[in-house]
């Protein structure tokens, strides 16, 4: 899968650093990633993410947007759409960088705006490192470990239908070829777990490669053991491109 990469720096000529930098490095690497996003407003992003779920990202972020939210605080909202997406922080202020630390955002990199050449060098190489990490991650998942009462099960992910809120608070509902399974979790932490699942609806994340069919009248997914899913207008588009050709 392509590596998406996005970028939020408020000074103009930095940003137009970091497009260069970054769309230079993918032509020389012959592709394999994609400058999904580049802006200057914290929000525009956000917006993005709430619409464009992202499994394989990675956000280049400066600190001080000259905005209420701040890269720190950018960071943890990412955090909130992509659990697994690595964020590199590209700043003037060396001081800041114990923020990432409090604020939990796990930060792969955190480079200082004072050396270009060092900004090159560590950008391709969190590029490189990104790409072969989610690489080595999707060939290991082809089970999805999952956390009950009676202890750990490994599920299939070919079994698995599609994930959905339960009634209570924090509990999901996994539905199989077969049964289903209560347990604690969230559904953003789960679309992020495989490149197939693709969270088309406030309480559902399916498996896009177990699904039969899409009703856009009644905004239901068929999945191909007969089980139903819902699926909101604005996702219909990025689903279908998303689902296996």
């Amino acid at each position: 899968m392509t590596l998406s990469i996005f970028i939020c720096e408020d000074d103009p000529k930095q940003l137009k650093y970091m497009e260069s930098v970054v769309c230079d490095y993918i032509a020389i690497k012959g592709g394999g990633a994609e400058l999904t996003l580049s802006t200057s407003n914290p929000t525009e992003l956000l917006n993005y993410l709430e619409t464009h779920p992202c499994q394989n990202a990675l956000y280049i972020l400066d600190v001080d947007l000259q905005h209420e939210i701040n890269g720190i605080v950018l960071a943890t909202k990412i955090r909130k759409h992509d659990t697994f997406g690595k964020i590199i922080f590209v700043t003037s202020y060396a001081e800041l960088s114990h923020l990432t630390f409090r604020y939990k955002v796990e930060a792969m990199d955190y480079i200082l705006k004072d050396n270009k050449e060092e900004i090159i060098e560590r950008i391709k190489e969190c590029m490189d490192i990104a790409q072969a990490r989610y690489k080595d991650s999707a060939l290991k998942k082809d089970h999805y470990k999952l956390k009950t009462g009676d202890g750990i099960r490994n599920i299939p992910i070919d079994e698995i239908m599609f994930f959905e809120s339960h009634h209570m608070s924090h509990k999901l509902i996994l539905h199989t070829k077969s049964t289903r399974i209560e347990f604690y979790g969230s559904l953003n932490e789960v679309s992020g777990v495989s490149p197939d699942f693709f969270r088309c609806h406030k309480s559902f994340v399916v498996n896009t490669k177990n699904i039969r069919f899409i009703n856009k009248t009644t905004r239901e997914i068929e999945m191909i053991n007969g089980a139903i899913a819902l699926i909101t207008p604005k996702k219909i588009k990025d689903l279908l491109e998303a689902m296996p050709k």
